[in-house]
């Protein structure tokens, strides 16, 4: 057994103090365990990180009267009224609405204990009082960092966990993580579920995941595709026929309605289907009874439905392509899955995932290879239009073309391994965790800047000397910048 002390994960920690010395104090406290820190002196400057950056914990002082006494505006233009007395729990609200994902640490004087304590009520993590004693404020920075990390690794929020039922789903991610909350919801159920999202997002993967935590799990998940279906051959597919009820019918078949008979019938790209099909599946998922092609007797079927498209069928229903009736019908509960431009988080480990899958295909036993963070920087930073499913191929080629030219096992993925068309300057996206143009409209460059500076950090754990180069610019430069910021 190891007697290393345990390294606590590198957190991205705001730091709301009005007292500059104090602020740097603990800044230079939580650097030692390899945070990165920003420092602000007051709650205005408190909620414009708050609304343009990314944190893992806010540590912020009760009282602050020099900011006191004014209105601040929130991210979403409210103004928040606020005195010195109560500067703490504005910062703490704002936090709780903002950055849901980070944890919060009130630090107070010993009179204004029971004010703290009563900032549970508002979601804190814990809170320390002044004067601070440097260890145990290390410590409680150090347990929410635990915290938060162990609620991105998780493994009963779906994380490549086979026996969880969650196989190939990567869910590190806010986002993801409520909906595999939603699946564990719904599943039990047989309320009919309609799954969004653009092509390649992984609908069928959050499919088999219903189905995997259903009461139908031992029977049969039967998929079935209705783009680019001929309309005979659609109703033939889904409803089946009888012998004789077209030339070249010489037996009966069944369709996957019965084939899927007391299991899970997963319709894929449901807004491609024709019109008159749609009212005869409407009659079905009425009724429970199919009518094969050629037959006039109904049989009846047991199955749990979902369904899927990339499509909004509510405008498709207001343009008079999809059934109204319909639409209603299969959306008992909707679960719409986020592109991987807006779950940029994930990117990471679904890169290292996908590795040690291709890698184990090629060279099974050998070590799985690693990959530079300049790569996984450049794999983050692109927009992913094919989403999941494009990101996979791609990593499935760099291992493949890494290990060919290594003739054998370790190899390391670099970003000479990444598709030119992926690696050149013009196919970058907006910086992590953006959603795209409109999300940064607004923003100023210097928010865009410590926004970077902040996540190469993160990534490099606090090395300024590889920050520096993964950024291009200096060490020096950097050394300036995060003073010029307050980043420590």
């Amino acid at each position: 057994m190891s007697d290393a002390p345990h390294t606590p994960p590198a957190a991205q920690v705001l730091i709301v103090e009005d007292e500059p010395e104090h602020a740097e104090v603990m800044a230079a406290a939580l650097r030692r365990p390899g945070h990165v820190c920003t420092i602000v002196n007051g709650v205005a400057q408190a909620l414009e990180e708050l609304s343009h950056g990314h944190f893992d914990i806010v540590v912020t002082d009760l009282r602050m009267p020099e900011s006191g006494g004014v209105k601040v505006a929130g991210a979403d233009g409210d103004r928040v009224a606020h005195d010195g007395a109560d500067a703490g729990l504005v910062v703490l609200r704002q936090a709780r609405r903002l950055q849901p994902q980070a944890e919060a640490i009130m630090v107070t004087a010993h009179g204004d204990v029971p004010t703290a304590r009563a900032a549970f009520k508002h979601g804190a993590f814990d809170f320390v009082e002044k004067p601070l004693d440097l260890e145990v404020f290390r410590s409680v920075v150090n347990r929410a960092a635990e915290a938060v990390l162990l609620r991105h690794e998780a493994p009963e929020m779906g994380e490549l966990v086979q026996h969880d039922g969650f196989e190939g789903i990567i869910a590190g991610s806010e986002p993801m993580r409520r909906i595999l909350h939603t699946v564990k919801t719904v599943a039990p159920s047989q309320i009919p579920v309609l799954i969004t999202g653009e092509s390649g997002t992984g609908k069928e993967l959050i499919a088999r995941a219903i189905h995997d935590h259903s009461k139908r799990a031992q029977r049969k998940f039967v998929a079935f595709n209705c783009a680019g279906q001929a309309e005979s051959l659609l109703e033939d597919e889904l409803f089946g026929h009888v012998r004789g009820a077209f030339t070249g019918a010489d037996k009966d078949r069944e369709g996957v309605f019965e084939y899927a008979d007391k299991g899970t019938l997963f319709l894929d790209e449901i807004g491609d289907m024709p019109l008159t099909m749609q009212a005869k599946l409407l009659r079905v998922l009425e009724t429970g009874e199919v009518v094969r092609l050629g037959s006039n007797n109904s049989r009846s079927t047991d199955v749990r439905f979902v369904s899927a498209t990339n499509q909004d069928l509510k405008a498709l229903a207001k343009q008079g392509r999809f059934r109204e009736d319909l639409f209603f019908r299969i959306n008992g509960s909707h679960i719409h899955l986020p592109p991987l431009r807006d779950r940029r988080e994930d990117i990471p480990r679904i890169v290292r995932h996908a590795i040690a899958r291709f890698a184990a295909q090629l060279l099974p036993g050998a070590p799985i290879p690693g990959i530079t963070d300049a790569a996984l920087m450049r794999l983050t930073a692109f927009d992913w239009p094919g989403n999941v499913r494009q990101l996979l191929n791609v990593v499935q080629n760099m291992t493949v073309t890494a290990i060919g030219e290594a003739g054998g096992p370790g190899v390391t993925l670099d970003t000479a391994h990444i598709p030119e068309d992926i690696r050149s300057e013009e196919s970058h996206a907006e910086p992590a965790d953006s959603g795209g143009v409109g999300s940064l409209a607004g923003t100023s460059l210097e928010q865009l800047e410590k926004r970077a500076i902040r996540e190469t950090l993160k990534l490099t754990a606090g090395n300024r000397e590889h920050a520096a180069k993964l950024l291009g610019i200096g060490e020096r430069t950097l050394y300036r910048k995060l003073k010029e910021y307050g980043l420590r």
